[in-house]
């Protein structure tokens, strides 16, 4: 082979051209690398500041955390706090400290049997009977479903109520009007012996009762005796309204007497009362007598609205007295009557009866007559508990038109008659019609 030395000398001389120019390029790289180690110690000067900024940005995401976790168990406290009216729990915790400690000790350590509710309705009955006040009392969830059906005015039933004879059987007292009862075709001094084949011919009433009443058919057969027959009437349930107020008109003398019984001021009082005065006034009554004798009260609200479909706008039904301060409820309505009206009381007249006997007393300058009330002259407020049990606590005093306060006194009769048990006829209603017919004729 023919090499030029020439060439080879060139081609040597780029080899070592390129050795140098290698040798360079690492250098350069070599520098590359210095600088890039450079750049890395500018780097970890440089990380070593983003290290920090993430530790702050740490530390003000656990702040944040801590912040909001914070923020929002205040916020849940003062939700609750606000529920509750802002009532100071912990101070409550503490007075109450004493019940839950022995609560707790009794409940869990004990070696016999017990019922912690129970325990918990003895508790809090005992607490409110503590407070020396005979209408501050406490009802547990059976007695406040009673209460709340006979106040309301509403029950799911059939209609009719019952009692018991001589005999020990359970006889028909009554049968409300348009009520299932009625629509079945049950009727008064009949004897109920089966509902829905049980067996109640020696039973009690309240038994019976209370098995119509809890009952969650929607038809029961009931099996009575009428006249020596047996016979079965089905009988659809429904709300039935119980019937507060019955009337009627008594003659005397040719004037026509209006009479009007009231049982109880519940919520369904005022409407039945408001319908039977009307038609009673139809049939061109002269006067009206308004019984209320045994009747024990009821809501304020209902005798109210009573009080103002005889009086004049502007005039006192009744004042209430609590902290020294006493407010004045007048009639604002503009509906009001003139004719002669007496209202019969008697021992067993309490609270929302001797208002309305107040009333017609002082401000309509009607007749009260019989003997003095019951004398309740305060006012409760009931409050419903969780598990629907019931307490019940004094308000407020109310005062007759007048400003007298009738409590343990009663408000006295305008003409004073006591009830004669031996007379065939009752003897305090037919006062009561005298007095009425004598101011007709005046």
């Amino acid at each position: 082979m023919f090499i030029n030395n020439k060439y080879i000398e060139r081609k040597n001389k780029d080899k070592r051209k390129k050795k140098s120019n290698k040798k360079n390029n690492m250098d350069k790289k070599f520098l590359f690398i210095f600088n890039t180690n450079k750049k890395k110690s500018f780097s970890f000067h440089f990380f070593k500041k983003k290290k920090q900024s993430k530790l702050t940005s740490d530390f003000k995401e656990y702040f944040s955390y801590l912040y909001f976790i914070v923020f929002g168990f205040v916020l849940c406290l003062f939700v609750l706090f606000m529920l509750s009216g802002f009532k100071n729990y912990f101070k409550i915790y503490k007075e109450l400290y004493k019940l839950i400690d022995v609560y707790s000790e009794i409940s869990n350590k004990y070696y016999g049997d017990l019922s912690k509710e129970k325990l918990v309705d003895s508790a809090v009955s005992s607490m409110l009977n503590s407070v020396g006040d005979t209408y501050t009392t406490y009802s547990d969830v059976e007695n406040t479903i009673d209460f709340n059906e006979n106040i309301s005015g509403m029950y799911e039933g059939i209609g009719c109520t019952v009692s018991m004879n001589d005999k020990k059987q359970i006889v028909v007292v009554s049968v409300f009007g348009d009520s299932p009862a009625s629509r079945a075709g049950i009727k008064k001094d009949d004897i109920f012996i089966k509902v829905d084949d049980k067996d109640f011919s020696n039973g009690t009433s309240n038994e019976i009762s209370d098995y119509i009443r809890n009952n969650n058919k929607a038809e029961i057969k009931i099996t009575i005796v009428r006249n020596g027959q047996e016979m079965v009437l089905n009988v659809k349930r429904s709300k039935v309204e119980m019937p507060t107020v019955t009337s009627k008109v008594i003659k005397k003398d040719n004037y026509k007497v209006g009479y009007i019984n009231i049982s109880l001021f519940s919520s369904v009082t005022y409407s039945q009362f408001n319908k039977e005065i009307n038609k009673l006034e139809k049939d061109g009554i002269d006067g009206l007598v308004i019984d209320v004798r045994d009747n024990n009260g009821g809501y304020l609200s209902s005798v109210t609205d009573i009080c103002s479909l005889f009086l004049k706008k502007g005039d006192i039904i009744y004042k209430l007295k609590s902290d020294k301060k006493i407010k004045i409820y007048k009639d604002k309505t503009k509906e009001k009557r003139d004719y002669p009206v007496a209202v019969l009381i008697n021992k067993g007249s309490a609270s929302a009866s001797e208002i309305l006997a107040s009333a017609i007393k002082e401000s309509y300058g009607g007749e009260v007559i019989g003997v003095n009330s019951f004398g309740k002259g305060t006012v409760q407020r009931t409050k419903q508990l969780k598990d629907g049990s019931m307490i019940k606590y004094t308000v407020q005093n109310w005062l007759t038109p007048n400003g007298k306060w009738i409590n343990k006194v009663g408000v006295t009769p305008t003409l004073i008659v006591e009830y004669d048990k031996d007379s065939n006829n009752d003897n305090q209603l037919d006062a009561s019609i005298d007095k009425i017919v004598s101011k007709i004729k005046k």
